[in-house]
């Protein structure tokens, strides 16, 4: 069985220690660090190279979204699992931008918060739940543009009608790319888009592959704030 190993970052240290007793009862989960605040949490990172990072999001002298963007800008980073008090919070919009897989609210459950990390280190987004759509609804409706990560400044993609969508990476999105785009952002599964567009499961793959490599994302999850702020999913009233 392969250990999944999980950095915790909370300014609050009884926070982290009813986290670790949750999380270091599952056998296939192990605690190899901790961290009170984001400059901490880059070092510990650093120095564990965990498979997840469960992160506050607002913390003292360097918050859960600077610390986000620092630890996810390589290659090989670990997976980031955002928590919150609150679920319609801009700083958990703000880190799932700066490359977090999804967020949990601080009292979830331990059932979640195990499965959050399981799924996190799977490489999964999770974006499926209804406050993770309130939190898009909220706060895209707002923002001034996507700007590709290492693309700062460039503008929003064009409407959704027509499939020209381009970011630094590579070329425009197909027609068909720009459709598996849209689905992502509604928050299905591979499997359910597949289902829907009656195509193998594999090509969805291949297709979410090729949208991220072309708008130079790192994830799912971006992928859906870029579908938000792009146009192709409306925030609803």
């Amino acid at each position: 069985m392969d250990v999944i190993r999980v950095v915790l970052v909370d300014d609050q240290e009884l926070v982290r220690t009813g986290f670790r007793l949750v999380l270091g009862g599952q056998p296939d989960l192990e605690v190899v660090g901790e961290a009170g605040d984001g400059g901490e949490a880059i070092e510990v990172v650093a120095q564990t190279r965990p498979d997840v990072v469960v992160m506050d999001v607002r913390m003292p002298r360097m918050d859960g979204v600077e610390a986000t963007r620092r630890i996810r800008v390589s290659d090989d980073a670990p997976r980031v699992l955002i928590l919150t008090t609150f679920d319609l919070d801009e700083y958990v919009y703000e880190a799932i931008k700066a490359g977090a897989s999804g967020f949990l609210l601080k009292d979830t459950g331990a059932r979640n918060l195990i499965e959050g990390v399981r799924i996190a280190a799977s490489g999964d987004a999770i974006v499926a739940p209804s406050t993770t759509r309130r939190l898009f609804d909220r706060f895209a409706a707002a923002a001034p543009g996507w700007a590709a990560p290492g693309d700062s400044g460039r503008a929003a993609a064009a409407p959704a009608a027509r499939p020209q969508h381009q970011g630094p990476a590579g070329g425009p999105l197909t027609a068909r790319e720009t459709e598996v785009l849209r689905e992502v952002a509604l928050g299905l599964s591979n499997a359910e888009i597949a289902g829907r567009m009656y195509l193998s499961e594999a090509t969805v793959r291949t297709h979410v592959s090729n949208i991220l490599g072309k708008l130079g994302l790192r994830g799912r999850v971006q992928a859906v704030v870029y579908a938000y702020e792009a146009g192709l999913v409306r925030p609803r009233a």
